[in-house]
């Protein structure tokens, strides 16, 4: 499972279409860090709304990162039994209202997903990820593995151990924590489109760390495209396999051949099977996902890749208005593309 805030070099790149008629309209980018990665955000206006766009990430932060010891998702990690949610208006007690909006959604869609893949996206895998040396614990390879502390740790995972009653999460032992990295930047850029769209911006693409959402068109007049990075270890950062069109959706791309180790001639991913306690290996090497918001995207992502082919393509088979472009390993060690039919005419391979 994608870890948080970790740079995993699955990025997105934004291709400029060709077009031989040129737009007359002022469109901004900017630049900047969040989240442990950068965001490329470019946008039809005359303003410059980076300050908001950043203040907004803040606040996501705030509640959703683990590497903040004072965040929401921290302290609930830390708990011994859970978290209260709510907070007291005008300092009386009896005038509770929950306010960790950015982390209560971003838990009520990491449980919908863990319940529609059956435990293969399952946020509770933190303490098997800080094992394996890809969580918020200083990153450090295993020099052998631990069957027996890997089993240890099985005990903590499984989404269905945390509950959220009222304005209480709660969970019945110490160890379990969440992790919604796999989610969290989604979420994060789905936040920023939003902020543009209340600013009246219907042209615009954001991009955090790889994951991209994009609206209307870009300065050409031409519907945004996406680049989909090769999923080679020995590739440059910049290799693009593909690139996909996108008409008012978001995009996510989930893979293991960036952040990784090896020992002993064996190689370890960051993607962990909430199930097995080891990272996942399997034949698909990279998923894209196409959604309507770009959270529902990098979660169904991450789970292909934990499911692997035939898996993935079950899942958004069961899933409207999500489309799927997959590259894997054949059976002679080729890669390989599926495509579901929504993309036939939507990606352009290089």
């Amino acid at each position: 499972m994608k870890k948080l805030f970790y740079f995993i070099c699955l990025s997105l790149f934004l291709l400029s279409c060709k077009s031989e008629q040129k737009v007359k309209s002022s469109y901004i980018q900017l630049q900047g860090k969040t989240m442990g990665t950068t965001y490329n955000i470019n946008y039809e206006s005359n303003i410059n709304y980076q300050k908001g766009i950043d203040s907004v990430l803040t606040v996501v932060n705030s509640e959703v990162n683990t590497y903040d010891p004072n965040s929401t998702i921290s302290k609930f990690n830390q708990s011994e039994t859970g978290i209260d949610l709510a907070v007291a208006v005008n300092d009386t007690k009896n005038d509770l209202y929950p306010t960790r909006k950015h982390f209560i959604e971003n838990f009520i869609t990491a449980k919908i997903i863990y319940e529609k893949t059956q435990g293969a996206f399952d946020p509770t895998v933190m303490p098997l990820v800080n094992y394996w040396g890809f969580g918020y614990t200083p990153k450090k390879p295993i020099d052998a593995v631990d069957t027996m502390k890997v089993d240890s740790l099985k005990a903590f995972i499984g989404m269905n151990k945390v509950s959220y009653e009222g304005t209480q999460l709660k969970k019945p032992m110490a160890g379990i924590q969440l992790d919604f990295s796999a989610l969290a930047k989604g979420y994060g850029v789905d936040e920023v489109g939003r902020y543009l769209e209340s600013k009246g911006i219907n042209n615009y693409m954001v991009e955090i760390g790889g994951e991209a959402r994009a609206k209307g068109k870009n300065d050409k007049g031409e519907y945004w495209n996406m680049g989909v990075s090769t999923p080679d270890e020995l590739a440059r950062l910049t290799a693009l396999i593909a690139a996909v069109r996108l008409n008012n959706e978001s995009i996510a791309t989930s893979g293991n051949y960036r952040n990784f180790y090896e020992v002993n001639g064996v190689k370890y991913s960051h993607t962990i099977n909430p199930k097995t306690g080891f990272p996942e290996r399997n034949n698909l090497l990279s998923a894209t996902i196409i959604a309507e918001n770009c959270m529902l995207a990098d979660a169904l992502a991450t789970s292909c890749m934990v499911l692997g082919l035939e898996g993935a393509k079950k899942l958004v088979a069961d899933i409207k208005n999500v489309e799927a472009y997959f590259i894997f390993s054949n059976q002679e060690g080729k890669m390989e593309a599926y495509l579901t039919s929504g993309l036939k005419d939507r990606v352009k391979a290089f």
